[in-house]
């Protein structure tokens, strides 16, 4: 067979494209490729003195052809494992050549990606440490694959090759819009980002979308990373899958992993946080978003890095063993997840190929005329991709066993926060976002369906039907929404003064009107702490006292109306000041004896509520009025009760009153005789309370009341709520 020696020809242009990194496809030119008997070799290397490719028999000169480019043909038959041999003066350095390698995604990969189904986005995208196996030895470097379909070429810049891409242009995968390369010697902790040349010839650099790290704000390069957390919560996993939080107690304590206590980070917090939440008996904490976000005073609901717990407290394996010390500890781990917009940084997301490709690119629907931010574009089967898969992302590679999905509304009207003429309605004329209303169904029968046990839970504040109806009814499938109407009315009702409310006692009683149209959370939020709204202590009336009082019958009445409940960190101290994310919670508060006894009973409450199944494993059949209509005392009394039925069917009747005095020898019906016992009473002294309690034990008498067979008159303290247990059940 005849050897031809002479390199395979390119055309001038193409090297000038190739060695100025602007070719769509480096990888036809750069490399070994097979000639007529012969293997043609070109690396690009501007201004070196001299470059070599070394096999492992042999070492050829090559030449430079243009443009940085050097040429150097192989008298083979096929194509060697080699190396590049560099001079720059007296610097002589042997490089492994990025353009060696097949592509890293195989073509389902990249199938799945133009359907807008690969549901582990996150395992095909972004940078992977991989390593291959060589005659020269093994080779350990980074592969990046990002996707930006309108781009001209895209180049990766980072610390390795001092932010110069000349040399390392990705390959374009074709109709995917995925553009590829492996760059050998590349390492954990490398700095990166992708140089992308829009469809106008402009260049510009954006982190990587599917980053799962970033430098800590405000610088914004991409950081490459890898997985060495070992989990050790396999029993809490097994057993979610085999759980439904519908049907078990789910107290929630809602924080901001900044300002509980500054400066702690991620294993801080295992430390620190874990033990309290323990202590105080809550079942779950959500974290306000932790994906990264470049401005602290965002509270993180601005988010640029979907993939990357932000690196202000660690890094992602620090943020896996949280979680993990969490579930050891048996509480569960709920995330606030914000796919409803995402910030203009124009080293982000927005415009990222240099069109509208994450964001709508209707100027009526692809912005929020309220926030300053694009909306994705939900119609854009990648787009939504990227959304479920990073929904996926946090329950599978966190072991997260929950989303909290921030501003739904927003997603679900068109009209949302706009005028007459600053929207464009549907295709059926109407004002719902059908595309973003799929998303959502999407995201939600995804989650549920690969991780059974997880929970979904809307932020949602308008009448919108079904919401945490199942997707195969129509509904959206959520698994909880955020009752908001529970906490406007509650908290307006409590702002009155006691002598005013029995003017009010709708608001107190509304709720329970449609307490059971959907599976509801009770939010007492971080958004209720700021912008002037005042901390809730401080939004009861009266005197100190009075405002103590006022709270610790707020969060009894919370905890044992239909529904799961949450309450925003520091609330539980009684803070005085309201939430500000620079500053630590005032923790010295609890030294005084108020502050201290408010928390001593959200500890007991959370105590009582999870040992005791009447309050939460049947909401819907779970709950009885005793008397709604006592307005002029301010006073309402109701029934929990479990789902066991018979005599040791778990029963508490709850008192809540909310007047500022006391009622003495009040009757209350009760469903059965015998003996009870006042399980909790919020005005007991140990809380900070006055002492108007029920001691011992309580008979039921045969005098029928409120509609039930049995009654008993009781001491009702002043703006006070107490819980009654049959005797043989009381703990």
């Amino acid at each position: 067979m005849d050897t031809d020696m002479t390199p395979i020809p390119v055309d001038d242009g193409v090297l000038d494209a190739i060695g100025s990194g602007s070719h769509y496809m480096p990888h036809s030119v750069l490399g070994a490729h097979l000639g007529n008997g012969s293997v043609t070799v070109r690396t690009v290397h501007h201004l070196a003195d001299a470059v070599d490719i070394v096999t492992a028999d042999e070492s050829y000169p090559a030449t430079h052809e243009r443009c940085g480019v050097w040429v150097v043909v192989l008298p083979l038959e096929e194509i060697p494992d080699y190396r590049v041999r560099v001079t720059y003066g007296d610097q002589i350095t042997l490089l492994d050549d990025p353009y060696h390698y097949l592509p890293t995604l195989g073509e389902m990969d990249t199938y799945l990606i133009s359907e807008g189904r690969h549901e582990q986005l996150w395992k095909v995208l972004g940078a992977h440490v991989k390593t291959f196996q060589g005659t020269m030895g093994e080779v350990e470097g980074v592969a990046f694959a990002v996707w930006a379909p309108n781009a001209r070429a895209v180049r990766v810049v980072g610390d390795f090759n001092f932010w110069d891409g000349s040399a390392t242009a990705m390959r374009s995968l074709g109709s995917s819009g995925v553009w590829e390369i492996f760059i050998p010697g590349v390492k954990v902790g490398a700095r990166y980002k992708y140089e992308i040349q829009g469809p106008g010839g402009d260049w510009f650099q954006k982190a990587d979308p599917l980053a799962r790290a970033t430098e800590i704000p405000p610088a914004t390069a991409s950081v490459v990373t890898d997985y060495f957390h070992e989990w050790s919560d396999d029993e809490w996993m097994a057993k979610r899958a085999q759980s439904s939080v519908h049907t078990g107690p789910m107290s929630i304590y809602e924080i901001h992993a900044g300002s509980w206590k500054q400066g702690l980070g991620y294993r801080g917090l295992a430390d620190e946080l874990v033990p309290y939440l323990k202590e105080m008996g809550f079942t779950h904490v959500e974290f306000m978003p932790l994906a990264e976000h470049p401005f602290g005073g965002s509270w993180g609901y601005q988010v640029t890095s979907y993939y990357a717990p932000t690196s202000r407290f660690g890094t992602p394996d620090d943020f896996r063993y949280l979680v993990d010390e969490l579930h050891k500890a048996g509480i569960g781990v709920i995330l606030d997840w914000v796919p409803a917009h995402f910030p203009k940084d124009d080293w982000a997301l927005a415009r990222f190929d240099g069109t509208p490709l994450y964001e709508d690119p209707d100027p009526l629907r692809g912005e929020h005329p309220d926030w300053g931010t694009y909306v994705f574009n939900f119609g854009r089967r990648e787009v939504r991709n990227f959304l479920v898969a990073n929904a996926l992302y946090w329950l599978e590679d966190f072991h997260i066993d929950g989303l909290r999905v921030d501003a739904v509304a927003s997603m679900l009207y068109l009209d949302y926060s706009r005028k007459d003429g600053q929207w464009r309605p549907n295709q059926y004329g109407g004002r719902e976002n059908l595309e973003a209303i799929e998303f959502l169904q999407e995201a939600n029968a995804t989650a549920y369906l690969r991780h059974p046990g997880i929970v979904m839970i809307a932020e949602e504040s308008t009448a919108w039907p079904g919401v945490t109806a199942p997707t195969s009814g129509g509904g959206l499938g959520f698994g909880m929404k955020w009752n908001m109407g529970w906490m406007n009315d509650t908290l307006r009702y409590l702002s009155e003064d006691p002598v005013n409310r029995r003017w009010h006692h709708g608001e107190l009683t509304f709720s329970l009107v449609y307490a059971f149209s959907e599976n509801y959370v009770l939010p007492l939020s971080h958004d209720e702490v700021v912008h002037g709204k005042r901390t809730l202590v401080e939004k009861m009336p009266g005197d100190d006292w009075q405002r103590f009082a006022g709270l610790r019958a707020l969060f009894a009445y919370q905890w044992s109306h239909p529904g799961k409940q949450l309450v925003f960190m520091g609330q539980e101290i009684a803070q005085r000041q309201e939430w500000n994310e620079s500053y630590s919670l005032d923790w010295w508060l609890t030294d005084f004896e108020g502050h201290a006894g408010v928390q001593r009973l959200v500890a007991e409450l959370n105590r009582i509520y999870t040992k005791n199944s009447a309050f939460w494993d049947d909401d819907y059949t779970g709950f009885e009025w005793i008397d709604a209509s006592d307005g002029d005392h301010n006073l309402i009394s109701y029934l929990r009760k479990g789902q066991r039925s018979g005599s040791d069917q778990p029963v508490v009747v709850c008192a809540a009153n909310f007047a500022g005095n006391p009622h003495e020898g009040y009757r209350i019906g009760l469903p059965f005789g015998g003996e009870w016992t006042e399980i909790l009473n919020t005005d007991a002294e140990d809380f900070g309370g006055s002492g108007v309690t029920n001691p011992g034990t309580i008979i039921a008498e045969p005098i029928p009341w409120n509609g039930r067979p049995y009654s008993v008159e009781l001491r009702i303290p002043p703006l006070g709520v107490l819980w009654l247990s049959p005797a043989d059940a009381a703990n």
